[in-house]
């Protein structure tokens, strides 16, 4: 058929040359609803906030732990770099001081019973990682 002969409103493929307004997934005559696109803008601001909170949240707990991590590092390599003349028990608490010159050492006594210049207490896990005591 040719297109000028057929009015607007019937559907009509011109691929198949058949007339297929049954097939439609919507409606075709003058009297179907009218299609209005629903507007997602809202929906799209709603979704970019929440993502955007939790990307910033998950950020700040790596943070946190990359920072965590990195306290731990710096505290076990200047044990492992202390003096020291002993085998660490691993659960017992041992104490890091530092010399006047720098130099730092390991010892078993607490900081209340010397007067050394004290860098924290630590103690050994079973991994062999040493972890600060938590003053209280």
């Amino acid at each position: 058929m040719k297109k000028s002969k057929i009015p607007d409103n019937v559907v009509f493929n011109e691929k198949t040359q058949q007339f297929d307004a049954a097939l439609r997934p919507y409606g075709t005559n003058l009297v179907a609803p009218m299609i209005n696109p629903s507007d997602t803008v809202a929906w799209k601001n709603r979704c970019i906030n929440k993502l955007n909170h939790k990307i910033k949240s998950e950020l700040n707990e790596l943070k946190d732990q990359y920072e965590a991590l990195m306290k731990e590092f710096e505290f076990n390599q200047l044990i492992y770099d202390a003096k020291f003349s002993f085998e660490p028990i691993i659960g017992k608490c041992y104490h890091l001081y530092q010399r006047k010159n720098g130099e730092t050492f390991l010892s078993i006594i607490a900081p209340h019973e010397c007067d050394f210049d004290s860098l924290g207490s630590f103690y050994l896990n079973t991994d062999h990682i040493w972890e600060k005591v938590v003053e209280k």
